[in-house]
Formats: structure tokens, sequence, C-alpha cells
């Protein structure tokens, strides 16, 4: 995937709608940009893409939403208010990662040492004139 700029939210849930199509049991994304820079709408798409209809919102304050109705699982983490390892281990971080459902991870540079070796990462920043760049990080 090539970097790609984007306009506006719905070409934002358009992206996201792709990758989603093309997502399998046992990924997991990784998601890091400052705030605003579009990665709840990313998302949003996502599991759209995914076959689920849910309303998707930013899990900042539960910490984790469960997309049970699409063709797999998905699991969409927010990382921004959590303070250590500790607490994603509470919530049950790697029963989650190890299913066969897929991860989306918000602020997933938080905590790398957990994110799985074979995830997937995408760097989301907002540009000067207000549109948003999506890069896919090769590690």
């Amino acid at each position: 995937m090539k970097d790609l700029i984007i306009d506006n939210e719905e070409a934002m849930v358009e992206a996201g709608k792709n990758l989603g199509s093309k997502a399998k049991p046992g990924d997991t994304f990784a998601l890091i940009g400052d705030l605003g820079a579009g990665k709840t709408h990313f998302t949003k798409g996502l599991v759209e893409g995914s076959g689920c209809e849910s309303s998707v919102t930013s899990p900042t304050f539960p910490l984790l939403h469960e997309y049970l109705q699409g063709k797999v699982p998905i699991y969409h983490f927010d990382f921004y208010r959590i303070n250590s390892v500790h607490e994603l281990i509470d919530i049950g971080w790697e029963d989650y990662a190890e299913s066969d459902g897929i991860c989306v991870i918000e602020w997933a540079d938080k905590f790398t040492e957990i994110i799985p070796n074979n995830a997937i990462w995408f760097r989301l920043s907002i540009k000067d004139n207000g549109s948003r760049i999506i890069q896919k990080i090769i590690n």
C-alpha cells in the first residue's frame, strides 16, 4: 500500500473499508497518529469492510469495543488512557491478541512491546492543509 492522501472523513472510512474487506482472522492493525488524525474513522471503515454494521466509536473511555456481527470478530482497543502493560493484561489483552479475531489498536505506539510481531502498522497524520495521510509502516 502506498501512502494515501485523504481529503475528508468519507475517504478515510473508504480506505478502512478496503482494508477491512481483505482482513483475516488473527490480523492486528496498529494505528498511530495525533489526535484528530482519523484513527477512529479508519477503524469505522475497517469494521464496515469486514461485514459488520455496528456503529463504531472511539473506545477512549471504555478502552475496548467488540464488534461481533461481521465475518470475523473485531476488537477495537484505544491505548490512549492506559498507563501500563499491567492494565492491558487486566482487561484481557493476551486473550484478544491470541484469538482468531482482528485487533485494531489506536495509540499502539504506547506499548509496542506487547504488539504482535506480525502486526500491520499505519501512521495517520494531518497535513498543513487539513488533509490526512495514511502511511503503512514497514517493520
